[in-house]
């Protein structure tokens, strides 16, 4: 589709294709639980598409053919999309098409089998035991610098203790911690809950957060969250992101993100005679497919210390 000049005023799709839209956005919102990220980029890969079939002449969501789906795939590819952005938007498109079937929209799914590139697997961030261990000991050093640093610590601990996602700690409550059972309950993608234990270390610098920190840091207003942010507000991700970060640098550690503690979490349990399922299940996979790279990280690892160690490698 020809880029439109500076007089032209931008395509607009016509209104019959932006209800239909609508419909599979609050499909994806509604019965899907997907995260409003997922959402946003959704919508916008399907919105790109119908309006590259509108520039073909295409008017109506009911045309929308196979030869649409992958000229619009291909002119991406020649404007420089990615393998891991072409696959992900052959699957938005993919997962719209195979929707608009069973709603009656299309006849038959243009994208039902559409071949796309696989997206390229790249090993995660991950801590070895050592640096894990830096990690936790900076955490508990600032602790003893007041409230903020207590609920650092306590984050710090959830999160490699858990392999939690970011969002998914920020978003426990009080009420998620199990005491007794040394658990915490957490809500993962598409709203569903699962419960992932909490070390010790982990259990010991919560109980010192909500004892000492969290009095410090709330207010009237607080909502029901474990952890707080300086306001009383519940701690956002950004805050979090912020928090490890701060605490990496005091350990002497670059580039690691809450994202790289649940990894490594993952990858120490592996280590330690974990079994995948176990590792899929603390993780909240869907899948044990998506837990399968952490086999590849600990391989690594193992032919990596091969390599130092062996006299004969």
């Amino acid at each position: 589709m020809a880029e439109p000049s500076a007089s032209e005023s931008p395509p607009v799709l016509p209104e019959p294709s932006l209800l239909v839209l609508a419909r599979f956005v609050d499909w994806l919102r509604l019965e899907r639980g997907r995260s409003p990220a997922t959402v946003r980029a959704y919508r916008a890969d399907v919105s790109s598409l119908l309006l590259h079939a509108l520039g073909q002449g295409q008017e109506h969501v009911s045309g929308l053919s196979t030869a649409h789906v992958r000229s619009w795939l291909g002119a991406g590819q020649q404007s420089g999309w990615s393998r891991a952005t072409t696959a992900r938007r052959a699957a938005a498109a993919r997962t719209f098409t195979s929707w608009a079937v069973r709603h009656q929209v299309l006849t038959t799914d243009p994208a039902g089998r559409l071949v796309s590139p696989r997206r390229p697997r790249h090993l995660p961030r991950v801590l070895d035991e050592p640096e894990a261990r830096r990690l936790c000991e900076a955490a508990a050093a600032a602790a003893d610098g007041g409230a903020v640093g207590l609920r650092d610590h306590a984050l710090v601990e959830v999160l490699y203790a858990t392999g939690a996602r970011v969002g998914e700690v920020v978003g426990v409550d009080l009420a998620d911690v199990d005491r007794e059972r040394r658990a915490l309950r957490v809500t993962g993608k598409g709203d569903k809950e699962r419960v992932v234990p909490l070390g010790l270390p982990a259990l010991r610098a919560v109980d010192r957060w909500l004892a000492e920190g969290r009095p410090e840091l709330a207010t009237p207003t607080s909502p029901p969250a474990l952890l707080l942010g300086r306001r009383g507000g519940r701690l956002d991700q950004r805050q979090a992101r912020d928090a490890v970060a701060r605490t990496a640098r005091a350990a002497g550690l670059a580039d690691v993100h809450p994202h790289a503690l649940r990894h490594s979490a993952a990858t120490h349990v592996l280590d330690g005679g974990a079994d995948l399922r176990l590792v899929q299940e603390l993780l909240g996979h869907a899948t044990l497919t998506t837990t399968e790279i952490y086999t590849h990280v600990s391989q690594a690892r193992l032919l990596a210390a091969y390599h130092r160690a062996h006299p004969r490698a």
